[in-house]
């Protein structure tokens, strides 16, 4: 590969990792023909690019963002290493490697991610990943938190009206016969 390759590659890749709010990095070294290209339909179908790069590039395209990633320096980018990208939400790839994990048992394994600039190092953050919350569903539940006050004060209004005007109606028949 010439250097000029290298410099588009690591152009290209900076440039997804800038717009890609969600990666993961992962090691799937082990994998024969078959299940690497099981894993490749996987993430085609649930829309989750899936690319083999070269360690070194990978350094240099994260070097140009604002985020600091050195800490992926040294665990993380070594030995063979493939990059999921997810436009949407931080949970799909992850949802993704747990699931080829149950049919092809230690076959990939998680060796960083990034989740709105927040760094998740090793394996063991699959579950902490699984369960993170988007910020949508985080704003929605701040949302519904904030309207729940303000519908039972209308609701409590709206019902000691009517018992009021209940009131108000008997009073005003008893006067009446």
């Amino acid at each position: 590969m010439t250097k000029e390759e290298k410099g588009a590659i690591i152009e290209e890749l900076a440039e997804k990792f800038a717009a890609t709010p969600y990666f993961y990095i992962t090691d799937a070294g082990g994998l024969s023909v078959a299940k690497t290209n099981e894993l490749r339909r996987l993430c085609f179908e649930r829309g989750i690019e899936y690319r083999v790069v070269k360690n070194t590039l990978i350094s240099k395209a994260l070097e140009r963002l604002d985020t600091d990633y050195s800490s992926f320096d040294g665990t993380v980018l070594k030995g063979f290493s493939g990059v999921m990208f997810h436009d949407e939400s931080g949970k799909v790839a992850a949802k993704l490697i747990k699931d080829f994990l149950k049919a092809n048992k230690n076959s990939i394994t998680l060796k960083g991610a990034s989740v709105d600039s927040a760094l998740f190092i090793g394996h063991d953050q699959l579950e902490t990943l699984l369960t993170l919350k988007s910020k949508q569903e985080l704003i929605g539940e701040v949302i519904g938190l904030l309207q729940s006050p303000a519908k039972n004060v209308i609701s409590g209004l709206q019902s000691g009206g009517n018992k009021l005007a209940g009131i108000l109606k008997t009073l005003s028949e008893k006067e009446a016969a």
